[in-house]
């Protein structure tokens, strides 16, 4: 198997209806490489493609680059489970900088850590709140060491114990009535 992509049945959050639309773990090496490339460029190759990163056949090359987001889109790659990955555990953390004169510095000071996969500014008490994804509990626990010693900020963890949805799709909403498109009535 080339690739494991969150089956449509799991990410919609019906039950799974057949041996297809269960995850099942990327045991070869190169798979995983593959994988780990396509879910960091945020590119997902040619459904016939079974082609290496690297190579630069036209049905690969949307693995090796993708197509760059726009200023009304972003890029949107493959949902590759992140089990199959060794990432089982998900976790939202809540940051406050110690030192509030430095606020501006913190996502710049997070941005190398792989395991961060979002980063938000936010109201409320906390300045930042961002999603991550380890193999373990103890994986966790240094990565909440790293962040503290990197961004020197106070953090508040929470751990996810079921997704239900995410990645969801958001309506097109009409230029002139604010309505989304679908619904939106012909001129």
């Amino acid at each position: 198997m080339l690739l494991v992509i969150r089956p449509a049945a799991r990410a919609s959050g019906r039950q799974a209806t057949s041996v297809t639309d269960t995850a099942r773990p990327l045991d070869d090496p190169i798979d995983r490489l593959i994988a780990a490339a396509l879910v960091g460029t945020g590119a997902a190759p040619s459904s016939n493609s079974r082609t290496r990163p690297g190579c630069r056949s036209r049905p690969c090359r949307p693995a090796c680059g993708g197509s760059k987001p726009t200023a009304s889109s972003r890029a949107s790659g493959p949902l590759v489970d992140p089990e199959a990955l060794g990432l089982p555990l998900a976790a939202l953390i809540a940051i406050t900088p110690l030192d509030h004169d430095h606020e501006c510095d913190v996502p710049d000071r997070l941005a190398g850590l792989s395991e961060i996969e979002t980063c938000h500014s936010v109201a409320g008490e906390d300045s930042f709140v961002i999603f991550v994804r380890v193999s373990s509990p103890t994986a966790l626990e240094a990565l909440i060491r790293e962040i503290r010693r990197r961004a020197k900020v106070s953090t508040r963890t929470t751990v996810v114990l079921q997704t239900f949805f995410e990645n969801r799709a958001h309506p097109v909403v009409g230029a002139d009535d604010k309505q989304p498109a679908d619904k939106a009535s012909p001129p």
